[in-house]
């Protein structure tokens, strides 16, 4: 059996793996070939192209890399018609992935949207395309299986990959320990796992980390970078400022563990926040451009994912072009000066974790993609 993947950014990368895993364990002799990243490689697949180092987001930068999106779909497609694999499953990213369903449809290769993209908050007349080329979507979130099943998409609710690398998670005891010792009231920053994510929110950040330690001199600031050279601009943001914080690479999980408050771009990094009951504030820093567009094109009362789960405002989130450092600070201190307050926020996320965290959403997949092309080899 022959396995073809197409995923384009890191969190993609990550569930793909896991999913891989699962399939393998279950038959393991499946070929998997793809577009993908490190996680996938590591869990035995053959990369034709790393695509997530091509993960980029806004319309000037997505227009820059087209050739290469045009080269790379060329490549997928080309190993399509020669490899004949039993099916595509595709991960989130959707200017690309949806444009290579098309053309795997017309090979005839089955086409299954594992995470599918977000098409509900903006660009809805995308389900259309989705409606034509997937076999099948495996949802990950509740409601965006009647979302999509309401429009003629055939839909099967799988549940979050991401809780299940929660549940698998593994904390570095004497990372914690070695970070304990130092003292203080640790809030947690993570600017996002996108280059442009870093770039446009990490000195706001900053920003709000000063006017937080002018209120509290015993706080310490953890910043959580997805790899180097994100690590290496949030320290020169810092030496520009003179503001001394500690970067770490790969220490997501703990330094949410060890915060007491933490500052995060939004993205499915809240949906760890909320796994670990930690009170947060979800920012989303853009061009005037860009958040005027948002403003206009996304049919959605929230843009963390926590918050759509719950129907509520669990995070508050600050969606903005300009430094609302000033806002961001009085949220954290709010928690920080307030006991009762942070232990109430506390329980609210409990709560809501308890009802929404299901493991075994990859398990779930990978049965669900084997019945499927089991039974079209049989036919």
């Amino acid at each position: 059996m022959k396995i073809f993947f197409s995923v384009g950014e890191p969190s993609g990368d990550l569930h793909a793996a896991n999913l891989i895993r699962a399939l393998r364990t279950r038959q393991p002799g499946v070929a998997i070939t793809g577009l993908g990243g490190p996680r996938m490689a590591a869990a035995g697949a053959e990369l034709l192209y790393p695509m997530t180092e091509l993960a980029v987001m806004g319309i000037r930068r997505a227009v820059r890399h087209l050739p290469e999106f045009f080269r790379l779909a060329d490549l997928a497609e080309r190993h399509l018609r020669r490899h004949r694999p039993q099916a595509l499953v595709l991960v989130d990213y959707p200017g690309f992935n949806l444009a290579l369903a098309q053309r795997a449809k017309r090979i005839g290769t089955p086409v299954y949207y594992f995470v599918p993209p977000q098409i509900w908050a903006w660009r809805r007349g995308r389900v259309r395309l989705v409606r034509k080329c997937c076999s099948a979507v495996l949802t990950a979130l509740p409601f965006e299986e009647k979302w999509y099943r309401s429009r003629g998409v055939n839909t099967y609710y799988v549940g979050h990959p991401y809780f299940d690398e929660l549940a698998r998670q593994q904390l570095d005891p004497a990372f914690l320990s070695s970070q304990s010792r130092c003292g203080g009231t640790i809030v947690g920053l993570l600017p996002g796992s996108r280059d442009q994510e870093v770039a446009a929110n990490f000195e706001m950040m900053l920003n709000a980390a000063r006017k937080i330690r002018t209120a509290h001199r015993d706080v310490r600031f953890l910043v959580a970078a997805f790899n180097s050279r994100q690590a290496e601009v949030a320290r020169n943001f810092s030496a520009r400022a003179g503001f001394e914080v500690e970067v770490h690479v790969g220490r997501t999980p703990e330094i949410i563990e060890l915060s007491q408050v933490c500052v995060a771009v939004s993205g499915s990094v809240s949906l760890e926040l909320m796994y670990r009951t930690k009170p947060s504030v979800i920012v989303y820093r853009m061009s005037p451009l860009a958040l005027w567009l948002a403003r206009r094109l996304v049919k959605l009362p929230s843009f963390t994912l926590v918050n759509l789960l719950a129907g509520q405002s669990i995070f508050p989130e600050i969606a903005t072009s300009a430094d609302e450092s000033d806002q961001i600070a009085r949220l954290v201190l709010e928690w920080l000066e307030d006991p009762r307050s942070r232990a109430a926020k506390v329980a609210v996320i409990a709560a809501l974790r308890d009802r929404v965290v299901v493991p075994g959403a990859c398990d779930r997949a990978a049965d669900f993609l084997l019945r499927q092309l089991a039974t079209t080899s049989a036919a």
